[in-house]
């Protein structure tokens, strides 16, 4: 018999049994999907599962109707008051939880960690390719010339009360070159970002800053979200497409609107880049970036879930991709 599926074997019957004898301790966590996808298609399932192994807690992916087609035409304020009265039902997270966006949820989960009164208290958000700042673009198109003639058809009405109330990306399409319509027809995004002047609140911003830690992954190969910067809050300056401006240059962050420079000042923010398109990200990745921030480092499950994904990496038997399977374009 082969030596590394033999030690392989030995290990998985030793850390199985001792993790069946020591509980998960852990804080659980809740999984928002992106556009176009829904709890449970196989790639959103397998990141939860995968998620909930290594860090020894109990993960939930919370659905809004339909999934996919509600994804897509439901208002993204209404999708957000929907996820708010489930976090407040479910008594497993009365103590507190994390939040793990996917693209199009972290605007979902951001809205209830800013406007979801009465709510338990998220702990670390964990947001994977969010169109925090906006997108200037189309989802599923990109920058291919039949997303240029989509974007300028779409774009005539994107903030017309129709789109607003039928089209869920209408939510955060942000065109730079047209910050006035923005800010008066946008329903969603302007509030989300407290850039409606006279209309700030302090509330969201104190909420907001609360968080233990804000994790901001962005993907190098991202062509869904225009710009990709706009997953750490970076965005284009107003009236122009031209520079991409990084988070701490942008009025949200020197203004300190949502209370992202107070994250940021007291190290509580991590901007992290990795490799692959929206969502790609390897399960190394993800058992770097996102798993120590559903941990609870003092549990012994935890401890045994780390050390056991390190001896599958080490037979080399882990996967080297899970991202390629979420089907959400944002």
């Amino acid at each position: 018999m082969p030596r590394a599926p033999r030690l392989a074997g030995a290990a998985v019957v030793a850390l199985l049994f001792l993790a069946f004898l020591l509980p998960a301790e852990a804080v659980p966590f809740v999984v928002l999907h992106g556009i176009g996808d829904q709890c449970a298609n196989r790639g959103v399932a397998k990141f939860t599962k995968l998620l909930a192994d290594w860090s020894a807690a109990d993960g939930y992916c919370l659905e809004i109707g339909s999934g996919t087609l509600d994804s897509w035409v439901m208002p993204l304020e209404q999708q957000a008051d929907i996820i708010c009265k489930k976090v407040k039902e479910m008594k497993e997270l009365s103590g507190g939880y994390n939040i793990v966006g996917l693209s199009q949820g972290n605007l979902i989960g951001r809205a209830v960690v800013e406007y979801c009164d009465d709510a338990p208290p998220v702990k670390n958000f964990i947001s994977l390719a969010g169109p925090h700042a906006g997108t200037a673009s189309v989802p599923l198109c990109g920058s291919g010339i039949f997303c240029v003639i989509v974007d300028a058809l779409i774009k005539l009405e994107i903030y017309s009360d129709y789109a607003q109330a039928h089209l869920a990306p209408s939510g955060y399409l942000k065109i730079p070159t047209d910050m006035e319509n923005y800010l008066k027809g946008c329903r969603f995004l302007p509030k989300l970002n407290n850039e409606i002047p006279g209309e700030r609140n302090g509330t969201y911003k104190e909420r907001f800053s609360s968080l233990e830690n804000l994790v901001l992954i962005m993907f190098e190969s991202d062509i869904v979200l225009i710009p990709r910067e706009t997953s750490w809050f970076g965005y284009y300056p107003d009236g122009a497409f031209d520079p991409v401006l990084p988070p701490q240059k942008t009025k949200l962050y020197e203004e300190d609107w949502i209370g992202l420079k107070t994250l940021d000042d007291t190290g509580r923010v991590k901007f992290v880049s990795v490799p692959g398109g929206h969502l790609g990200i390897s399960d190394s990745d993800m058992m770097k970036h996102i798993v120590p921030y559903l941990m609870d480092e003092t549990s012994p499950s935890a401890s045994l879930a780390a050390t056991w994904y390190a001896v599958k990496e080490a037979l080399g038997l882990t996967g080297s991709n899970t991202g390629i399977l979420l089907q959400s374009s944002t």
